[in-house]
């Protein structure tokens, strides 16, 4: 697993490379069919991130957020999104990052997330914690949901569902409320700065890596219904490990 990790944070640092080189700059933008930015830095990224994990590793599968799924059934698979947060990209912004998962027989055991603009990067392999620029990390041991920060990010689908209630009674309870949004709050309550954080609307490539960076820091992610993260994963409830359980009741009931 070492080697895995070591070429994924050769990928992300080439990545980061490529990314900053037109970070701020001028450059095109375009839209998918789903109405969301893309660049020529998003696809330059991907393809060095794809060459540099496929040359070490031709058996792999590859799955990213630009150039799609290829040999998606190989016993290893890569998650990538090589510019998740684009808009803060286009925009000029540094809540931005580099998303690197590996999946092995359908379990997520690697993750690497970069983010150059703001000159950090965590990473986590299964069983061997998790670190964030070099330095071991963890979550909170918080308890009590009325001394707890909570951050939310997109939450567009939660607000139109009958759980809408259920977050603002929880957010009304709280000691601090965020909307840190991708890959920052993960990192924060990674580090043990914030407590959870709930979404609603994400794909699995946007958080495949930073479940094993929460999950390796001692904190628990799922799905809001209470499910282990999968390709098909659209939400998020990841918390230190004494408040998920009453967060996750709140939500569901």
């Amino acid at each position: 697993m070492d080697t895995f990790l070591e070429t994924a944070l050769t990928a992300a640092r080439r990545a980061a490379e490529i990314a900053l080189g037109y970070y701020r700059g001028d450059f095109g933008v375009e839209l998918k069919p789903d109405q969301t930015p893309v660049t020529v830095a998003d696809r330059e990224s991907e393809a060095v991130i794809r060459s540099t994990l496929l040359d070490a590793f031709p058996d792999h599968g590859f799955f990213g957020e630009e150039s799609g799924k290829a040999r998606e059934d190989a016993e290893y698979l890569w998650l990538v999104d090589p510019i998740d947060g684009t808009k803060s990209f286009v925009g000029g912004y540094g809540m931005w990052s580099t998303q690197i998962a590996l999946m092995h027989r359908g379990e997520l055991v690697l993750g690497v997330s970069s983010a150059p603009a703001m000159q950090e990067t965590a990473w986590a392999v299964r069983g061997a914690g998790a670190f964030l620029d070099g330095n071991a990390i963890g979550v909170s041991e918080r308890t009590s949901l009325a001394q707890s920060s909570v951050s939310t990010g997109n939450v567009g689908s939660l607000a139109r569902s009958p759980q809408w209630a259920a977050l603002g009674s929880i957010l009304g309870e709280v000691n601090r409320t965020r909307g840190y949004g991708d890959y920052y709050h993960y990192h924060r309550l990674a580090a043990g700065q914030l407590d959870a954080v709930i979404e609603s609307d994400v794909n699995i490539l946007d958080i495949a890596a930073l479940v094993v960076i929460v999950r390796e820091a001692g904190g628990v992610f799922t799905d809001l219904d209470g499910r282990p993260p999968g390709l098909e994963t659209t939400s998020v409830l990841a918390a230190a490990p004494g408040l998920h359980a009453e967060l996750l009741d709140r939500l569901s009931g």
